[in-house]
């Protein structure tokens, strides 16, 4: 069992950055391959980045290659998301979760846990 709490999500200017934190619970956070989708107003949940349990490799959307970087602590038991030249259109919840796939998974039916989500606002 794991369970995933996000934090850092708020209200930022167009063309800002934000650290999106996830921490987790449970002593077997390590096994777990580590993902970040977002939800923006009335779209369907999409993926965004994902990262090895390891934290050796990493896979983005096109739309986050470039901006944003998915990074991991074991130690600490976290997950983030730094974004970076953020855009109106990044606008949505994000949410992390857990997958026990054995490749870096981009579709959230191979995700085992989420979060709550956390609110990212962008302004133009």
């Amino acid at each position: 069992q794991v369970q995933l709490v996000e934090s850092g999500g708020k209200l930022v200017q167009a063309g800002g950055s934000l650290r999106l934190s996830c921490a987790a619970s449970g002593r077997t956070f390590n096994t777990y391959l580590m993902g970040w989708f977002r939800q923006p107003p009335g779209k369907e949940r999409e993926f965004v980045a994902a990262i090895s349990v390891s934290g050796d490799s990493a896979d983005y959307a096109d739309f986050a290659k470039g901006r944003f970087t998915i990074s991991r602590d074991n130690a600490k038991i976290t997950v983030y998301l730094q974004m970076n030249s953020l855009k109106p259109e990044d606008t949505a919840t994000y949410y992390c979760a857990a997958s026990r796939a054995r490749d870096i998974p981009t579709y959230s039916g191979l995700y085992d846990y989420w979060g709550q989500g956390t609110q990212v606002t962008v302004s133009s």
